[in-house]
């Protein structure tokens, strides 16, 4: 199929795909400089490691060493083959495409048909739904379209509203008999359902306001059904599809990607209403998911309408809704963390959402709003905050360990010095001194919150070469002991071991599990785990990684070749471990997990160490000034010191207990481990 390709065409591609705006519709970029940042999607990145090039349209990643051109790019990204990539290049570009022959573009023509009668079917079921809402079965949802959600002709008309009368076929024999759609593509379409495969098709809506969902081609892909008397769901939208992917689809984003330009900033809602209720009154950059969680794609759509990545989310001010905006923020942290969105919330808190809020006030009182909606980290400190009462002890260290939790994620030390005093204020309710012991005692606790295991920081020089040996050891039993793959895997999850820290061992084993992917799917780990995956395990174990590993290398990352001779042609030190193998193993895997927790260990040892330590003496001086004359109790002065110290007694705790599991491994590692 490549050669099939004329180079003239292959070359256009190149030259009018934009790799800036090929790679930002699947990650976010952040322009700096001349050039453009991004978190990488090929290795298991935090911070923005990927720069775009748009004049020399390549993209680099300086951590795990991807780069290329878009076609590249896409390759890596959808596992898409390179015939498939350029053509889809070609026809989101316009370019039409030379020398196509033979049975493979045959059968690529086919499915493009196929998706042009999808399109087609969908088209005519829009215009069907608009028909019943002009006409008397319509008469009901037009009242509520017009009396209740205030919307005028025009807006309904703009957004081609329509609606699905209370019959279990009417739309099925529209479509089967006077269109003379065949039933496979109207039930392909999502329109219509078949009773346990049988030739019993009804529609899937019924008695519902129709809303179209639109690509940003204009054309339908889905509808949206809102139920009209109070039937389950309240919402229903068209199942996934050959032409829709509910994961990668906003409402109205077709509509309002030119104003989210124009104002340099997204409105993200909950509902197809609230959309149609904002843009009714002129805030036409707002857009809605399609009843999932919003995602990295769909924000990496939006952020490339926005230079600023301004990203505003006004959701539902219910117990709903604000579960909705933490499950978006987390999907989005690491992003708004590193600079590469501006993410805001704007909570209407009077309101239920914002079509009731626009029913009493203007769009400039809504814009002011947003312009004046807090940034993410002061709403997740509000939420912290949010009716507890702080003079309850249990109620006040909840607040202390969430705000810890919340700040140690902030990686720039002067935000999280500015979030640091503004929740200590908060804290101390004004008292200047105690905000100031406040603020010293949660950088304390944050400082030791933020180590993870990985620094580098707490690494005794010997270690690093003891632990590339072992790291060797696990590719070297993993590439020649077949039966021992699952095994390698279950146990990196048990012992919590995150990839490899020398780097030509991490690229080398994202090399096998690229290669695993491609022959088993991208879900092949989760699937191995279920009971009926026996002829998947043994696919699995059939993988001959050696030969594979060695032809991906010389395609796709050359320098690492001369790195798995060692593995390939192992020397005799090396086939010395296949005596015992899963006992070797196991032992290599006890001291992998010891190097962790000897890092733990050491930075637990720092955080213990930099503790002011109250001592008995001050809990008994505290005491008598606070008592009203009755004696002290040494269960009393006891509780005192523990919670004056409880940082301090936290790290004492957790260095004992890493130290206990140390010795657990060592005993593991001799072959004195007894399972339990």
């Amino acid at each position: 199929m490549v050669h099939s390709i004329h180079p003239r065409t292959i070359q256009e591609v190149k030259e009018k795909a934009d790799i800036v705006d090929v790679i930002s519709e699947h990650i976010v970029l952040k322009k700096k400089g001349k050039e453009f940042v991004g978190i990488c999607p090929f290795h298991d990145d935090t911070k923005p490691s990927m720069t775009v090039s748009p004049s020399k349209q390549f993209y680099y990643c300086f951590s795990c060493g991807a780069g290329g051109n878009s076609i590249k790019f896409l390759m890596e990204f959808t596992r898409a083959n390179f015939s498939d990539v350029v053509l889809s290049l070609a026809k989101k570009n316009n370019i039409n495409v030379e020398n196509l022959e033979g049975p493979q573009v045959e059968a690529y023509k086919k499915q493009l048909s196929r998706k042009e009668e999808l399109y087609k079917i969908l088209r005519v079921t829009k215009n069907w739904f608009k028909s019943q809402l002009n006409n008397s079965l319509g008469v009901e949802a037009m009242k509520y379209l017009t009396k209740k959600r205030n919307l005028s002709n025009k807006i309904i008309d703009d957004f081609e509203l329509g609606f699905a009368p209370n019959s279990w076929n009417d739309l099925f024999n529209y479509l089967s008999k006077i269109e003379k759609f065949p039933n496979n593509l109207i039930l392909a379409s999502g329109l219509a359902i078949s009773k346990d495969n049988t030739d019993k098709i009804y529609d899937r809506f019924r008695n519902r306001l129709i809303v179209p969902i639109l690509d940003m081609q204009g054309r339908v892909v889905a509808f949206g059904g809102r139920s009209l008397d109070g039937k389950e769901p309240k919402y229903l939208n068209s199942p996934e599809s050959e032409i829709f992917e509910k994961g990668k689809m906003l409402f109205a984003f077709e509509k309002a990607s030119s104003n989210i330009r124009k104002r340099d900033k997204a409105i993200i809602v909950e509902g197809y209403f609230d959309v149609i209720a904002l843009h009714s009154k002129g805030i036409t950059n707002s857009v809605a998911s399609l009843g999932t969680a919003l995602n990295k794609y769909q924000i990496s759509q939006l952020c490339r309408c926005t230079d600023n990545k301004n990203i505003i989310l006004n959701f539902d001010s219910d117990n709903a809704g604000i579960l909705a905006t933490k499950r978006v923020i987390k999907e989005v942290e690491s992003l708004s963390l590193h600079d590469q969105i501006n993410l805001k919330i704007l909570q209407l808190n009077d309101f239920k959402d914002p079509d009731e809020f626009l029913n009493s006030h203007t769009s400039e009182d809504y814009f002011n709003l947003i312009d004046n909606s807090s940034f993410w980290i002061d709403w997740e400190i509000d939420q912290i905050f949010k009716d507890k009462d702080l003079t309850k002890s249990e109620n006040f260290q909840s607040v202390i360990s969430l705000l810890v939790k919340l700040l140690s994620k902030l990686p720039h030390s002067s935000t999280r010095t500015h979030y640091l005093q503004k929740v200590s204020e908060r804290l101390s309710k004004g008292q200047a001194r105690l905000a100031i012991q406040f603020e010293q005692d949660l950088r304390n606790q944050v400082k030791g919150f933020r180590w993870h295991g990985r620094s580098k920081k707490f690494e005794q020089p010997n270690e690093i070469s003891r632990r590339e040996k072992n790291e060797s050891e696990i590719i070297f039993y993993y590439l020649h002991c077949p039966d021992l793959r699952l095994f390698i895997r279950d146990e990196f999850l048990k012992r919590e071991i995150n990839g490899f820290n020398t780097n030509h061992i991490q690229n080398l084993w994202e090399s096998i599990s690229k290669i695993e992917q491609d022959n088993l799917g991208f879900n092949y780990l989760n699937e191995l785990k279920e009971s009926n995956s026996l002829n998947l395990q043994k696919e699995f174990f059939a993988i001959d990684l050696i030969s594979l590993l060695t032809d991906h290398l010389a395609l796709y990352n050359p320098e690492l070749s001369n790195k798995i001779n060692n593995f390939v042609n192992p020397n005799e030190l090396f086939l010395t471990l296949l005596s015992n193998p899963k006992d070797n193993l196991l032992g290599t895997l006890s001291l992998l997990e010891k190097y962790n927790s000897l890092k733990r260990c050491r930075h637990l040892i720092e955080s213990w160490g930099s503790q002011r330590l109250k001592t008995l003496e001050n809990c008994i001086s505290i005491l008598i000034d606070n008592s009203s004359g009755s004696s002290e109790t040494n269960k009393e002065i006891d509780d005192l010191f523990k919670d004056l110290n409880s940082d301090a007694i936290k790290f004492q705790e957790l260095y004992y207990l890493e130290r206990q599991h140390i010795s657990f491994l060592d005993k593991q590692r001799c072959g004195n481990f007894i399972a339990s």
